[in-house]
């Protein structure tokens, strides 16, 4: 694959989506729909995600609502969710359930700053294996005709530009999420 910045940015711009996927999951003790993100329900003999089986929404930040399409899924969904691993306790009522959302303790919360962390982190080394990657096709670019050492020096030091900039907006998703963990 030839190194273009479009691609480098969209690569990049990939990482940074899912890291921000991750740790919207991080519970700040306000209830957000993405809290339920990672349940998965035994539907119809399948596997499936919460979303594709049923409506969720939060009527207020401690409260979140989940509205099954077909009402027979209901206790498979209360199942899903009591066993997500999200500390979360579904309660079923009339045709919906719903899922108090209590803010988490200070130990928990600094759980939470480490959990954040480490997604951090490992976003960076995602960032730093797809910048050895581009690097590499740069550099593979070495023997082509009308490539001149100058041309790879400029595309070496504009993909490491791109990199900084895509760490320190890591680093910032990091602090704006970490603010809200601690915030009481």
């Amino acid at each position: 694959m030839a190194y273009t910045q479009a691609a480098a940015q969209a690569a990049f711009e990939n990482i940074l989506s899912h890291v921000g996927q991750d740790i919207a999951t991080l519970r700040t003790g306000r209830a957000t729909t993405q809290m339920l993100d990672p349940v998965t329900v035994m539907a119809y003999g399948a596997p499936m995600k919460l979303i594709e089986v049923a409506s969720v929404s939060a009527p207020d930040p401690t409260l979140l609502t989940v509205t099954p399409w077909d009402k027979a899924l209901l206790p498979d969904i209360e199942k899903g969710i009591a066993t997500a691993g999200l500390n979360l306790n579904p309660v079923v009522s009339d045709d919906m359930i719903r899922i108090t959302v209590t803010p988490p303790t200070g130990e928990q919360r600094k759980e939470l700053v480490k959990q954040l962390h480490q997604k951090i982190e490992s976003g960076k080394v995602m960032l730093r294996t797809q910048r050895g990657e581009l690097k590499k096709d740069i550099e593979d670019t070495k023997d082509d005709d009308g490539v001149s050492e100058d041309d790879i020096t400029t595309q070496l030091e504009e993909l490491e530009g791109i990199v900084k900039q895509y760490t320190d907006q890591l680093v910032a998703l990091s602090d704006k999420k970490e603010a809200e963990l601690l915030k009481l």
